[in-house]
C-alpha cells in the first residue's frame, strides 16, 4: 500500500490524537479479543461490567469495528471543506462526525458491504440504484442485523446517525471516559515526540519510528506500508495525518478512500511486543518450509547441529542437494551456521520457527 507525498510540505504532515479513533479500536478489542492478547484483562473486565442494553446495542452495530474498521471513526478526514483537525474530546470528534455529509457517512458505515470497491470511488448507495441494490445484497451475506441497519440507513440516514452518536456517547459514560483519561497522556506524548522527530530528522526517520512496517523511498516521494492488501492514495493537497493508538497492535490501519485525507492509524510502541516480520520474510519462510525434504532436514536440525555430510548420509541425498536446501532455509532466517574447527555445523533457529504462527497472524491482521 502506498501514499504519494511528492512535493508535500512537511507542515502538511501532522501527528494528532483522536478519542473517537481510539474508541473504535477499543470496541474492536472488545469484540475480537483474540486479535489483542495483551488486552485480555481489560476486555474481560470491561465486557463483564457493561449494561445489558448497551451490550445488545454494541452487538447490533459491531460490524462497524469488528471485521472492518469503519471510516466513521476518522470523520475529520472526510470533511469536504478543507483540513479539519481531530477533536480534543469525544464530543468534539462526534461533532465532526455530524458534519460529515450523508453520502460520506453512508459510504463509510456500509464499508463492510462494498470493501472491494473501497479504493475506487464508487457512487454513493444513497443516490445510485445499482450501489443501493449491491449494499443490500452484500448486507444479506452478513446477516439480518446488517440488512436491517443498511435498510434503515439507506431509507433515512438522520435517525441512524443519531442512534450511532448516542451509542458512542453511552460507551463514553460506561467505560471509555476513564479509559481515555488513562491513555491520553501517552498518546499525546507519542504524537509530540513523532512531530519533533519529523521536524528534526525528516520523514524517513519519523515513519521508521512509527512502525517498522512503514518505509519511505530514497527520493521521499512515497510512503509504503508492508501490508497484504493493496491500495494507493495521495497526500499531496489534503496532507497526511498520523494517529497513535494504545489499542491498535497488531493492526496498522491506513485510510485511503478517494476524496478523503489519508490517515495512518498506528499502534504506539511497546517494548514487550515484538516488531512485525515483513510480509516478504513471512512468505519466504513459509515457502521454505513447504518442501518435504526441507521439513525432514528441519526435524534433525531442531534436535542438534549437523554438518552437510551428516545430513546427506541420513537422508540419502548428495551433499550439494543438502547445501541447496540449507541455502533456502538460511535466506529465510530459519537456520544458523557456526564453525567448529574444520567442520561447519547447521542448526534450526528455534526462536524464529516458534514465532512463525504469531508472525503469520500478525501479518494478516496488520
Amino acid at each position: 500500500m502506498h501514499i504519494d507525498i511528492a512535493g508535500l510540505a512537511p507542515e502538511r504532515i501532522v501527528f494528532e490524537t483522536s478519542p473517537l479513533a481510539e474508541l473504535g479500536l477499543a470496541l474492536h478489542a472488545l469484540s475480537e479479543p483474540g486479535h489483542h492478547p495483551g488486552l485480555h484483562g481489560w476486555a474481560t473486565a470491561t465486557a463483564s461490567a457493561l449494561d445489558p442494553d448497551l451490550a445488545d446495542r454494541l452487538h447490533e452495530a459491531d460490524f462497524l469495528w469488528r471485521h472492518t474498521f469503519s471510516d466513521i471513526f476518522l470523520p475529520f478526514a472526510g470533511i469536504r471543506d478543507g483540513s479539519v483537525p481531530t477533536g480534543a474530546t469525544l464530543a468534539d470528534d462526534l461533532d465532526i462526525l455530524d458534519r460529515l455529509d450523508d453520502e460520506r457517512f453512508a459510504a463509510a458505515a456500509l464499508e463492510f458491504t462494498c470493501a472491494g470497491l473501497y479504493g475506487l470511488g464508487a457512487p454513493s448507495p444513497l443516490g445510485n440504484a445499482k450501489m443501493h441494490a449491491r449494499a443490500l445484497e452484500m448486507a444479506a451475506v452478513h446477516g439480518p442485523r446488517q440488512v436491517e441497519f443498511t435498510r434503515r440507513l439507506l431509507a433515512d440516514p438522520a435517525p441512524v446517525r443519531g442512534w450511532v452518536r448516542r451509542l458512542f456517547e453511552d460507551c463514553d459514560r460506561a467505560f471509555f471516559a476513564d479509559t481515555w483519561q488513562r491513555v491520553r497522556v501517552q498518546l499525546v506524548a507519542d504524537a509530540r515526540h513523532k512531530t519533533d522527530l519529523l521536524r528534526r530528522k525528516g520523514i524517513g526517520d519519523a515513519m521508521a519510528a512509527v512502525s517498522s512496517a512503514l518505509s519511505v523511498d530514497e527520493a521521499s516521494t512515497r510512503i509504503s506500508a508492508d501490508k497484504l492488501n493493496e491500495g494507493r492514495t495521495s497526500a499531496v493537497g489534503p496532507g497526511l495525518t498520523l494517529i497513535p493508538s494504545t489499542f491498535g497492535w497488531p493492526h496498522l490501519n491506513l485510510l485511503h478512500a478517494p476524496g478523503w485525507r489519508p490517515v495512518i492509524h498506528y499502534p504506539v510502541h511497546r517494548p514487550d511486543l515484538p516488531s512485525p516480520a515483513s510480509v516478504e520474510l513471512l512468505q519466504l519462510r513459509m515457502e521454505a518450509l513447504a518442501h518435504p525434504m526441507r521439513m525432514r532436514l528441519c526435524r534433525h536440525l531442531a534436535r542438534s547441529a549437523h554438518t552437510t555430510g551428516q545430513l546427506a548420509d541420513t537422508h540419502g541425498i548428495t551433499a550439494p542437494e543438502v547445501s541447496r536446501h540449507l541455502a533456502v532455509l538460511k535466506r529465510a532466517g530459519l537456520v544458523t551456521t557456526r564453525r567448529r574447527g574444520r567442520y561447519v555445523l547447521h542448526q534450526l533457529d528455534l526462536t524464529s520457527v516458534a514465532r512463525l504462527g504469531s508472525d503469520f497472524l500478525e501479518g494478516i491482521l496488520r
